[in-house]
């Protein structure tokens, strides 16, 4: 008797077990507006931006600075919040020899490549607060917590008709998108001279 119930006992352990590595059950994917299945990831984890954009690249580096970055922390003017006036940050580097033109991109790294600021064939090294227009940048609004924002400040030879990427959303691709830009024609490489980052958070409600 002792011993049948330590085998019920046993299964039951075994089972719990069982669903707890395999998720009980869950398939790990959700459907997205048009039907399509896709993993499950939580937003805050960014495969694409924890690998480096540029490793091995072996491209020049710049140094890209901003008034409105203050011990590692955005100005809350930048932001599109209660607090902020949504303008675009005050950004200065130097010039890159043989750069034609630059492009910026502003990313929310804690969701997903979200697009805050994309402005392409900037021809200027130091731009004021609020340079880019409303059409290229959106202010920092983490919805809630500590989000971290990246600006590239990419070195191009020839201009490009566009920067790809989706303003104001989710980038997956963020990584190949950016990259583009050393092939803007087919055939041709080799457009991207340097590049410089500077990056910095903003926490929900400050």
């Amino acid at each position: 008797m002792k011993k049948k119930k330590l085998s019920f006992i046993s299964c039951i352990c075994w089972g719990i077990l069982v669903l707890a590595l395999t998720g009980c059950g869950s398939s790990g994917e959700n459907a997205d507006a048009d039907g399509n299945r896709e993993e499950t990831r939580p937003v805050i984890v960014n495969d694409l931006m924890n690998t480096a954009i540029f490793a091995d690249s072996g491209l020049r580096t710049f140094e890209v600075t901003s008034e409105d970055l203050h011990d590692g922390v955005w100005d809350s003017i930048i932001t599109n919040t209660d607090n902020g006036s949504n303008v675009s940050p005050q950004l200065s580097w130097e010039a890159v020899p043989e750069a034609g033109c630059y492009v910026i991109y502003m990313v929310d790294t804690s969701a997903g490549n979200w697009i805050h600021w994309k402005s392409n064939n900037v021809t200027e090294t130091s731009l004021p607060q609020g340079w880019a227009p409303e059409g290229e940048y959106i202010g920092p609004y983490p919805p809630s917590g500590t989000h971290d924002y990246k600006i590239y400040v990419v070195a191009i030879k020839e201009p490009v008709e566009r920067a790809k990427g989706a303003f104001n959303s989710t980038n997956e691709k963020f990584k190949s998108n950016v990259m583009s830009l050393d092939a803007p024609t087919e055939g041709a490489s080799g457009n991207i001279l340097a590049y410089g980052e500077i990056v910095g958070a903003y926490t929900h409600g400050e």
